[in-house]
């Protein structure tokens, strides 16, 4: 009578549904002892196989949820880890954008003072030509008038 375990429990099920009961013995039935006998050494040969397929099973089930986890962890640990430098990078480049403004900001100011030194450097460099130019030119108007009078040329 081979079968599963459940097949087996399912016949002990149904021969003692179906046996006869005994006069007066209540819950008591009459079922045919050989056969009983014969199911539960079927029962007991399949049950240790069959508990350690079970624990097998359980074992690489509980492996895999290890393994399952491990992994989980680690993807957590580099999500993690890939996030925080993110985070820093985005600090970084914030700052460094800042610093640039900062720079950039500076130049501007150095340059505009600059070009107005610039500027009033040459104007008073242009003053001061202009006037040494007048002063010349009024010098050799003299001169001229100078030589003209001497040279009786009026």
């Amino acid at each position: 009578m081979a079968g599963g375990i459940d097949e087996l429990i399912d016949v002990l099920y149904g021969m003692v549904e179906e046996a006869w009961s005994v006069p007066l013995g209540r819950d008591k039935c009459i079922i045919e002892r050989e056969k009983v006998l014969d199911i539960l050494d079927e029962l007991r040969g399949n049950l240790p196989g069959e508990i350690k397929a079970a624990r097998e099973i359980v074992e690489k089930r509980n492996d895999l949820l290890a393994a399952g986890k491990k992994e989980a962890d680690s993807l957590k640990r580099t999500a993690e880890e890939r996030a925080k430098a993110l985070v820093e990078q985005s600090e970084i480049v914030t700052a460094a954008a800042k610093r640039a403004k900062e720079i950039t900001a500076a130049a501007e100011a150095q340059a505009a003072e600059l070009k107005r030194a610039a500027n009033v450097y040459c104007d008073d460099l242009m003053r001061r030509t202009d006037e040494t130019v007048s002063t010349f030119l009024t010098e050799v108007r003299k001169l001229r008038e100078d030589f003209k009078s001497a040279a009786g040329m009026k």
